[in-house]
């Protein structure tokens, strides 16, 4: 059983940045890809961005050019830079760990372990 803890999220202003961090327990973190996502209230959990084991990253259009993906293995550890916050950024964001790669890592029910999520809150 993996357990996965968020942190990073806040209130920041339009333009300012972020960086959420996501810990692993257990000592197989690298062979997981990872996937971050986020949700607002009655709307699906939405694809954020995805990096696999072997450091391939992509992004939902919405985010490509503000954030950033990445991961320490050593450290157990994911993280999701944000820059160039928008209004529209803000929501609860989670990261998942997925055992395989498949093409439909956009998807959340692709995914086996999740974290509690970390509100993030872009003021206008």
């Amino acid at each position: 059983q993996v357990q996965l803890v968020e942190s990073g999220g806040g209130l920041v202003q339009t333009g300012g940045s972020l960086r959420l961090s996501c810990a692993a327990s257990g000592r197989t973190f690298s062979s997981y890809v990872v996937g971050w996502f986020r949700q607002t209230a009655g709307k699906e959990r939405e694809f954020v961005a995805f990096i696999s084991k072997r450091y391939i990253t992509d992004y939902a259009d919405s985010v490509k050019g503000r954030f950033t993906v990445s991961r320490y293995n050593a450290k157990n550890t994911s993280y999701l830079q944000m820059n160039s916050l928008k209004p529209e950024d803000t929501a609860v964001y989670y990261c998942a760990l997925d055992q395989s790669w498949s093409s439909s890592y956009t998807l959340f029910s692709e995914y086996d372990y999740w974290g509690q999520g970390t509100q993030v809150t872009v003021s206008s």
